[in-house]
């Protein structure tokens, strides 16, 4: 764990860097993909490079690591890792790849710091950095090894592509080959791999939707982003028969087992990981008290609206409350509120959707009692919750 030589020299330049980690990011991205241009063919999301997010993930991820360290030396943080490392084994990522980064990051830093860093402080940052990649090369080793297979990316075929709700498309796949397929659980993910219009090959994770517990289907529901590079060559040029690029199963925010009450609020596309929940708790015949509280533009626009009805209506303890922006009749008006809504004390609480939904409800849940440790959220793209904590 952190050295006792080098914990006061971060704990006083930890505000320094982390005022100045806005400016170190792209500077290491930009020197890196200079002298790697290949790690953006298929690893590095492109537009989170033009969009900023990655480089304030990765300011963020950095910082919270180093916070931890300064006030518990002798621990790591965990939850921060481990969702990291599920976000970087759906890429696989590779430990030689550390030493890469490791490289331009702290030619950045030294760039960036110029003007203060000395030896010690280099050294010191050098230590939270190996601190870091090191857990991470660990916990990403145990990922991969719980793997029905050794390979990175394995061929599924396209059987089925149908509409769900507005601008959303439901793909299901079956496998192109005989590897050994790994059995999700509710609430993973699995990248996808999809050739751009330019040649460059992009990932993007999706929440398995559906079927999580089968070796022979791969559900995943996408909303396309007009903005976006991947989700319009997948609603527009990936056609029935086509093949695709999937990796294994990744996530760590997943249902836990037990018979305690479940409360699933989600807004948007963030339904998909909890309609993947409902499928597996009704195809097992579960019992528990399930809540479904989920929030739309429309009733037209909810993209698995008839699965999860489905669903909800196959669970005894199960009952939907939905908000819509545009009133209907029915249904609750506006945006989501837990002000009068009854959470159980002892449930488990599923969060999804845009960050300015998650971080509320979670406050809202908070308030009406769930302990923070019983909610649960699940960031799509880079966590820009972490990094807006530091």
């Amino acid at each position: 764990m952190l050295s006792e030589k080098s914990r006061p020299i971060i704990e006083a330049t930890l505000p320094l860097v982390g005022e100045r980690l806005g400016s170190i990011t792209p500077n290491f991205y930009n020197r890196m993909f200079t002298a790697h241009p290949e790690l953006l063919d298929g690893l590095f999301s492109r537009a989170n490079q033009r969009n900023g997010e990655q480089q304030k993930a990765l300011a963020g991820s950095i910082a919270a690591f180093a916070s931890h360290l300064v006030a518990n030396p002798d621990t790591v943080p965990e939850q921060v890792l481990s969702r990291i490392a599920h976000k970087h084994a759906s890429l696989g990522i590779t430990e030689d790849q550390y030493q890469i980064v490791y490289k331009y990051l702290f030619e950045a830093i030294a760039e960036e710091l110029a003007d203060v860093i000395t030896a010690e402080i280099a050294e010191a940052w050098t230590e939270v950095y190996w601190l870091m990649a090191d857990a991470l090369i660990k916990i990403e080793k145990g990922l991969y090894a719980r793997q029905a297979n050794d390979k990175m990316w394995t061929p599924w075929k396209v059987v089925e592509k149908k509409p769900a709700g507005i601008g959303c498309v439901t793909f299901v796949l079956e496998p192109a080959d005989d590897t050994p397929v790994t059995v999700a659980v509710p609430g993973q993910f699995v990248s996808v791999k999809v050739t751009l219009p330019d040649g460059l090959r992009q990932c993007r994770q999706y929440s398995l939707s559906a079927d999580v517990d089968s070796t022979t289907r791969r559900v995943f529901t996408t909303k396309r982003d007009d903005g976006g590079e991947v989700s319009p060559v997948l609603h527009n040029n990936v056609q029935v028969g086509d093949v695709l690029e999937l990796s294994n199963p990744y996530g760590d925010v997943t249902l836990e087992d037990g018979d305690g009450p479940l409360v699933f609020a989600t807004a948007g596309i963030g339904c998909t990981p909890s309609a993947s929940a409902l499928r597996s708790l009704a195809d097992n015949g579960s019992d528990r008290e399930v809540m479904v509280l989920h929030a739309e533009k429309s009733l037209e626009a909810w993209a698995l609206r008839e699965q999860m009805t489905e669903d909800i209506e196959r669970l005894d303890g199960a009952n939907l409350q939905l908000w819509l922006e545009e009133p209907t009749d029915g249904y609750n008006s506006g945006f989501m509120s837990l002000q009068d809504i009854e959470l159980p004390a002892d449930a488990s609480v599923y969060v999804c959707g845009p960050l300015p939904f998650m971080k509320s409800i979670r406050s809202q849940a908070i308030a009406a009692g769930i302990p923070a440790t019983k909610v649960h959220y699940e960031v799509f793209g880079p966590d820009l919750w972490l990094a807006s904590a530091n």
